[in-house]
């Protein structure tokens, strides 16, 4: 089983001059990713004054759609950022980065993954309540950020997990289960968010663990837990082999993550 890494994610200053390296690379000369993680209550201000200029017309209009203020914010927080840091890797402005949905690999439908045509980059994007996590890689990669759920959710989805995460979740004081269940569904979001299958491919399928490290890599994958402010967890997932034929398919690049979480 390879070693765990913990990333700590950087908090990007909106607005200003990014600096990259890309394609980044990990001490051991592979692959690794560029990581930011922004909170729209810190720096949602900053965001709607750059998204003018900064956003494009669809995004404009998918902020404009939102009812609440503070979805508005998350969403304009992140994808400001999200265009920020895409810019910076692919060495162009951020308004002049193209981002567009590729087909639904299940029913050919406009609603894939987002990607973009500016260069060899992939990127991922979460969030849960006002905070995002974002990665760029030069390999197929995925976060999720989720909030800890209340023990009410904990009861209701443990059993869609695999069996020995519902074992180990069961196994603890019931004042540690909701942090243990959201470590364990971050990553496996970011996981299959990786692949490109998201919630299509079942949660019960892949042993990931619910403790403080990842308990376990599925072939041609690190998954690792990212330092993620209290209250939340995360994870990242990025390959480090190729992808079989057979993971192919369609996923959400963007997530608001944990809709399942919080049916309860």
């Amino acid at each position: 089983m390879k070693a765990t890494v913990m990333y700590a994610p950087t908090t990007p200053v909106l607005g200003a001059s990014a600096s990259v390296v890309w394609p980044p690379r990990a001490d051991g000369g592979g692959a690794a990713p560029v990581l930011w993680s922004v909170d729209a209550e810190r720096q949602g201000d900053v965001a709607a004054r750059l998204a003018v200029g900064v956003l494009d017309d669809g995004e404009k209009e998918r902020a404009a759609s939102f009812v609440r203020e503070a979805d508005r914010r998350s969403y304009v927080t992140a994808h400001v950022a999200l265009r920020s840091m895409l810019g910076a890797c692919l060495g162009i402005e951020p308004a002049a980065v193209r981002i567009h949905r590729e087909p639904c690999a299940s029913c050919g439908g406009p609603h894939g993954r987002p990607a973009t045509a500016d260069g060899p980059v992939h990127f991922s994007l979460s969030h849960s309540g006002s905070v995002a996590l974002i990665a760029c890689a030069a390999v197929p990669v995925g976060v999720d950020v989720e909030a800890v759920p209340r023990p009410g959710v904990v009861r209701e989805v443990a059993g869609e997990l695999h069996p020995r995460e519902t074992a180990e979740l069961l196994a603890l004081p019931e004042a540690g289960r909701a942090a243990a269940f959201a470590r364990v569904w971050a990553r496996k979001e970011a996981y299959l968010k990786g692949l490109g299958l998201g919630l299509t491919r079942g949660l019960s399928l892949d042993y990931l663990g619910t403790g403080p490290a990842t308990a376990n890599h599925p072939a041609g994958w690190l998954v690792s837990d990212v330092v993620a402010p209290d209250g939340f967890a995360a994870a990242i997932a990025v390959q480090s082999a190729p992808a079989p034929a057979q993971a192919s398919t369609s996923s959400d690049g963007e997530h608001a993550s944990g809709e399942q979480l919080h049916r309860a």
